[in-house]
């Protein structure tokens, strides 16, 4: 079983800066890809980064590329995504997700989740 617990969420105004952390725990292989979503009240969950099990590979969606950074530190069994430059439209729960698919853009890819963490970004 894996567990997946994010942290960091917060308040912030827009143009801040937030860091948030995916900590892994269980039966975790590191050969695990790791993402990043968010869900907005009203909206559908959608893809915001992910990164391969080397950390080699990072993808992220075309609305936080150049603000958010997804890493990983598999010593640790964590991966983190720095976020700049908020905006209110960042505003959303945003989830870690692990999974073994090579195709990391889609949701039901994904065969772990966490709880969630809220992230509100006011202007």
């Amino acid at each position: 079983q894996v567990q997946l617990v994010e942290s960091g969420g917060g308040l912030v105004q827009a143009g801040g800066s937030l860091r948030l952390s995916c900590a892994a725990s269980g039966r975790f292989p590191s050969s695990y890809a790791m993402g990043w979503f968010r869900q907005a009240p009203g909206k559908e969950r959608e893809f915001v980064a992910a990164i391969s099990w080397g950390g080699g590979s990072t993808y992220y969606a075309d609305s936080v590329k150049g603000r958010f950074t997804i890493s990983r530190d598999n010593a640790k069994n964590t991966v983190y995504l720095q976020m700049n430059s908020l905006k209110p439209e960042d505003t959303a729960v945003y989830y870690c997700a692990a999974t073994l698919s090579m195709s990391r853009l889609t949701a039901s890819n994904y065969d772990y989740w966490g709880q969630g963490t809220q992230v509100t970004v006011s202007s």
